[in-house]
Parts: C-alpha cells; structure tokens; sequence
C-alpha cells in the first residue's frame, strides 16, 4: 500500500495522473477516514483555498463576495460546508441550500457557528431558492454527490442544479462553480452523463483522480482539476485509466546516432490518397517524413505520387519493405464496379488482408475502417500493433457492421465503453479521437484499459487533421518496430498511439500560436500541423530527460 504523507494543514497538490475505480479508493481509504473528521478539515481546507483563488479570478477579491454550497449529505456535503465556514470567516456572505435532511452533524455545527445561512429546500421549490440566489452569486460550490452515487442526479438534487445550468456556458455565466470530488450526476466510473451536470469551473478531488476526471464527455465538464495528497493511501489495484505524462511518452522518442540508417529509424509504407481526395496523402506523408520516419513510401495513384513528390520529393513511389502500414486516409471504398475509386477499394482491401496476416504494425484509418468487418467475418483477427483510428460515426459505424449497433450520438454519450467494445471485438488497439482523446488497449492486462489524452486545441477540428495523426501514428510506430527488431525495447503499441496522440497535439498548438496571437491561438490547416510536427518532437523528447516534463491536462 503506498502512502504519500503531507501536512494537513498545506495539502499538496498532485499531478492528475492514474484514475481508481471509485469502489478501490474508498475501500483503501476507510481504514484511516472511518471514526475522525481530520481528513475532511485537510479537504476543506483545500476547497476553501481553491474557492478563494477562484472569487478572485470572479470578482478580483474575497471579502464580500457571495458564495452558494449545493449541500448533499456523506462527505461531499460536509467538506461544502466546512469550506463554506472558512470562508464566511474570511468575510463572504455564504447561503446553503440543503438538499438532504441528514447533512454532516458536526461541519453543520461548524456553518452555524460561521453564520452561514442555512436553507432546507424541498424538490418543490428547490429550483426558484436556487436560481434567485444564483443572481447574485459568485460562486456556486457543487458539494451534493460524491464518488458513492450512480445514476442521474435524484430529483430535489436535479431542481437545485437545472437553473444554474440554465445560467449559461462556463465562460458566460454570471458566477463560477468548484466541484467537489466530480460535478455531481456524472458517472464516476465511466465518464458518462446520465443526466443534468453543472458543468465546473474547476474541480478538487482528493488522493487520485476518479475516472470521471480522465473520461468523455464528463472530463470535459470538470474544468481545472486539483488532485491534492491528503496523505491518504492509493488504491493497490490496476488503474482504471491513465493519463501519461510528456516525460514518460517523450522517452519514447530516441535521437539517431551514428550507426542508423532509414531501416534503423523507421521505414513507413502509406495506402493513402485516391483521386477523389488525393491531399490527404500528402498530409499522411508530410507527417511521416515530419515525425521522423527513415523513410516513406507512398502507394497510390499516379495523379497523387505526383502530387505528393511534388512537395515531398525525398518519398519514394515504390513497393518495399516497410516497418509499419498506413492504411486508409483519403479513401472512399465503393462497391460499384464502375466507380473510379473501384480498384482503389480492391488495392486497399488486399494490402488490409495480407497487414491482419503480418506481425508488423499498421494503423487502419478513413476509408480502410468500413472493409475491416468483412475481413474480420472472414476469419481474419486484428492484433494490438493493428491500431484503428475511428471518430465517433466511424466507430458508430464499426460496430454496427460488428453485429453491435449504434448511433454516433450513442458513441458521444459513452466513448470508453465504444472504444473497449471495438478492441474486444477486433482485437486491435483503438484510438476513438475525440476530447480527450481515447487509446483502448486490446489486451488489457497489459496496463489500464484505457489512456486518456488531450487531443490539442480546438482549431485542430479541421479537414485533414486526421492524415497528419495517421502519418504521424505510422512514423512512430515504425520507429518503434525499428527498436524492437534491434533488440532496444519492445514495442507497446498504445504507448506509441498515446505518443501520436500527444505530438499531434502539441504541434496544433504550436501551429495555432503561430497564427493567432490571443492565449487560444488562431486558425490552422492540417499542413501547419503536420509541419510545426519537429518542434513539437524536440519538446516531447526534452520533456523524456527532464528537461521541463509536465502532466497533459
């Protein structure tokens, strides 16, 4: 059992690295939490301290600024109302509205004794109390539920929240909101939203993140996550979901010294390109030859050799050996025989077969994603160095055709549950990209079953990204098969699509600061992506020797 001891009177803040199941955390920490409230003062404290650096950013200072507890009962609801006595004393007028009829014993002594205004509220006027004290607000403290409940919000909970969700976006409301644990409603475990969540502006969660925390869509709803050290046990079991940090994916990365050569660095064969859509395979390319592959072989019609040699000219248009298979971006497979794009299906549908009877990696992207269930109908079977990169409608679509049903819409509602099911089925690894981004590992007793990663700044949601993310996987896979074929590591395949994911991000960002020079950059193609892919390279790798590593939140 690892225990990380701090004081309790400075809680420090820990690096939201490995979620727990909510069921393991608990049961760890029982043995210390049953019987004292000592560790519930240390997380008050904590949200107490995070509240005020919050009303500043709200209204430039705490006293006098209005505060609202959303109180549950458990331990949730008395850290709320705990933090909310800290804070009357520190001169803030605090209301909380009770939606329980057990709340806390002693920390509702302690509100009482602040002066905290205390105000029980029935399921009938739970909504008005909230959204007339909500005018005023500051800040609005989501103590109800903790990592305990399951489900949607109950109903008294569910008025309280809906007309401060009404109130507007993050960003657009008048007050801010501190979640306490998780945003209450979201699925602890799964990351799902079963019904109305307050979305936070930040969030205070104890020991180790929750799953919620890592996990679309409720990730999304957390905003700033502090992990602070209680000096509470870990849970000893697997983690559920990990969030690799830039210094252990950039230790992937190695410089080339004297002795390689292109087989030694990676040699990346790209099925990319049609004549329908024939950049996507200048995009897969130039990211290929960006991300360091030794070299990069492109397969493709003529139109499209010569528009990719045109600006890449160091690819070589040729058949050869190769270290991983990039197969799919710009494509559009058709059954008809009469289509153009006819033979294009039947190349790429070949060379997809003979990839599933390989030992070597390949990413399945795009247009090689459809023809995967045919194959795999015909006795085929992916294996984790196989690693498809769907979208939501692209997995949507997958498990349809695996016999599985579902809509996009089922797909954005609970991602990780889509993306485990795919690797289940096909036995590949599984990239759903998305926000955060999901890598499924296909055996998961190899590691959590799921990494989580940030999948870069929204201007990334542009035609074309997706090639620059497929050529990059390709790179660094190849990369990694170069190692494991000389004896240097052996190759794990959702670390390196972890890697991608993360220097694909990296390089949005850069491209982004590039054209805009507000904090959330400006707009970007796909080729300043795929070109901005060395310096975001040389920061990753210089995060792996320590040389400014930080967690990706």
């Amino acid at each position: 059992m690892t225990t990380v001891t701090t004081t309790m009177t400075e809680p420090r803040t820990l690096e939201p690295h490995r979620a727990h199941r909510a069921g393991a955390i608990g049961g760890a920490e029982a043995p210390l939490t049953r019987g004292t409230d000592r560790y519930m003062e240390a997380a008050a404290h904590a949200l107490a301290l995070a509240a005020t650096e919050e009303l500043r950013l709200a209204r430039g200072a705490v006293r006098g600024s209005r505060v609202l507890l959303l109180v549950g009962g458990g331990h949730n609801g008395g850290d709320a109302l705990l933090a909310g006595a800290r804070l009357a004393a520190s001169g803030c007028r605090v209301t909380a509205l009770l939606a329980t009829q057990h709340p806390h014993p002693a920390a509702l002594e302690r509100t009482r004794a602040a002066r905290v205004e205390l105000l029980a509220v029935s399921e009938q006027d739970a909504s008005e109390h909230a959204a007339a004290l909500a005018a005023g607000t500051d800040l609005v403290v989501d103590g109800l539920t903790g990592i305990g409940a399951a489900g949607p919000l109950r109903p008294l909970p569910a008025a309280l929240v809906t007309p401060l969700v009404d109130a507007g976006e993050r960003g657009h409301r008048p007050f801010r909101v501190l979640a306490v644990d998780l945003p209450s409603g979201t699925g602890v475990d799964d990351g799902t939203l079963p019904g109305p969540v307050l979305v936070a502006d930040r969030t205070v969660t104890f020991t180790c993140p929750r799953a919620a925390h890592l996990l679309p869509p409720a990730a999304q709803r957390c905003g700033l996550l502090d992990v602070v050290d209680l000096g509470l046990p870990v849970p000893e079991d697997a983690p559920l979901v990990e969030r690799p940090s830039d210094a252990e994916l950039g230790a992937l990365l190695r410089v080339p010294g004297d002795a390689d050569h292109k087989y030694t660095r990676g040699v990346v064969g790209l099925l990319a390109g049609s004549e329908s859509y024939p950049g996507a395979a200048l995009l897969a390319t130039t990211a290929s030859v960006r991300a360091g592959a030794g070299m990069s072989r492109i397969l493709a019609p003529r139109r499209v050799v010569d528009l990719v040699l045109a600006v890449r000219p160091e690819a070589v248009p040729s058949a050869g050996r190769c270290q991983c298979l990039v197969l799919g971006p710009g494509t559009a497979p058709t059954d008809d025989p009469t289509s153009p794009e006819h033979a294009r299906t039947e190349e790429l549908c070949t060379a997809l077969g003979e990839a599933l009877d390989d030992e070597a990696p390949a990413v399945v992207d795009a247009g090689a994603l459809p023809l995967l269930p045919g194959l795999l109908r015909e006795g085929r079977r992916c294996s984790p160095v196989h690693v498809l990169t769907p979208h939501a409608g692209e997995a949507a679509d997958l498990l349809t055709a695996l016999g599985e049903a579902r809509t996009r819409s089922e797909v954005d509602a609970a991602p990780s549950a889509a993306a485990q099911r795919l690797a289940a089925l096909t036995g590949a690894t599984v990239v759903l990209k998305g926000t955060p981004t999901l890598v499924a590992r296909a055996n998961p007793g190899h590691g959590a079953p799921f990494l989580s990663l940030d999948a870069g700044p929204g201007w990334l949601a542009t035609a074309g990204s997706g090639d620059v993310l497929a050529g990059t996987l390709g790179a660094l896979l190849a990369a990694a098969r170069a190692d494991e074929e000389n004896g240097r590591r052996a190759l794990d395949p959702a670390a390196v699509a972890a890697l991608a994911v993360r220097l694909h991000a990296t390089a949005g960002r850069l491209a982004a600061e590039r054209t805009g020079a507000s904090p959330d950059g400006g707009p970007v193609a796909a080729l300043d992506v795929a070109q901005a892919l060395p310096v975001a390279w040389r920061r990753l790798h210089d995060a792996g020797r320590g040389v400014g590593g930080t967690v990706a939140v």
